[in-house]
């Protein structure tokens, strides 16, 4: 994936404050901002550093600041101090830091990896995963560069991109030939190269964990007969809904120098079983002995 562009700058809150500063007769307004994100400064600290310490509200000092100017710049206005004062007044600070934090919410609810557990399940550690998020992208000081919407806008990206292959693997789960696979444990990549594997057959079922001995039985049966490992894909992926092709496709690109190579280059079975425990072995079935 490609990285995103990375603006570096002072915060949009800091921006829009500056922009309030140059204007006359300022004072009331500054006032009334003032109080409003002092009270939004104490709420942050009681929740999410200490309110009792004066490290503490600097931490939720800072955090208030990232999460304002989050707010800010996804909301998407004209990049100018002037506008950004603008939005900031129109809607107030608290309400455009909740804009933000609605994000930051909306970023931690999404998967960081292909994977998932139990653990991930877990309130406690949903609730830390939360905060740990907060911080990492709203941390701003008012003297120092800020990165925290860029960032935040490529790690959406790529978590919005877990997220799909997350689904492709659990429809694939749902439709194993078998019977639905329902324990919470998922090694989506793992689910999605197993299909693929035993997809190169094309008409055969949808397999979304194995057997040692069906990786082996697939293999000799594909040196046998000779098959067209892309037309067997192409007419598997007809069974598929068709919001998953784009996952699949990509992962039939990755696969074609690899597991698939090896098959039409006549590897030994225990090569190939070999490449496919790398691959997907994190979804085979250990009863097999």
């Amino acid at each position: 994936m490609q990285l995103a562009h990375i603006n570096s700058r002072t915060p949009d809150l800091v921006q829009a404050l500056e922009a309030l500063a140059l204007q006359s007769n300022y004072e009331d307004t500054a006032k009334s901002l003032l109080h409003e994100l002092s009270g939004i400064t104490v709420l942050v600290a009681k929740k999410f550093t200490n309110e009792k310490t004066a490290e503490g509200i600097q931490d939720a000092y800072q955090l208030t600041i990232g999460c304002i100017s989050l707010g800010i710049s996804l909301a998407e206005v004209q990049d100018n101090s002037e506008a950004k004062l603008n939005f900031l007044l129109s809607h107030g600070a608290e309400y455009v830091f909740q804009m933000g934090f609605r994000r930051i919410k909306t970023l931690a609810e999404l998967p960081s990896y292909t994977s998932i557990c139990d653990l991930d399940l877990d309130p406690f550690e949903q609730q830390r995963n939360l905060k740990r998020i907060f911080v990492k992208f709203c941390r701003a000081s008012p003297n120092d560069m800020w990165t925290g919407d860029s960032l935040f806008k490529q790690a959406l990206a790529e978590r919005k991109k877990n997220q799909e292959i997350i689904e492709c693997a659990k429809w694939l789960r749902q439709a194993h030939y078998a019977g639905a696979i329902k324990d919470v444990d998922l090694d989506a990549h793992a689910v999605i190269t197993i299909a693929l594997i035993f997809g190169i057959a094309g008409e055969a079922p949808i397999v979304a964990r194995f057997k040692q001995k069906d990786a082996e039985n697939l293999i000799q049966g594909m040196q046998k007969h000779q098959i067209d490992a892309e037309k067997g894909w192409l007419a598997w992926l007809t069974k598929i809904p068709t919001q998953h092709h784009s996952v699949l496709l990509e992962r039939m690109e990755q696969l074609r120098d690899t597991i698939l190579k090896k098959i039409l280059a006549k590897s030994s079975v225990k090569q190939i079983a070999a490449e496919i425990q790398k691959h997907a072995g994190m979804e085979e079935d250990i009863d097999y002995l």
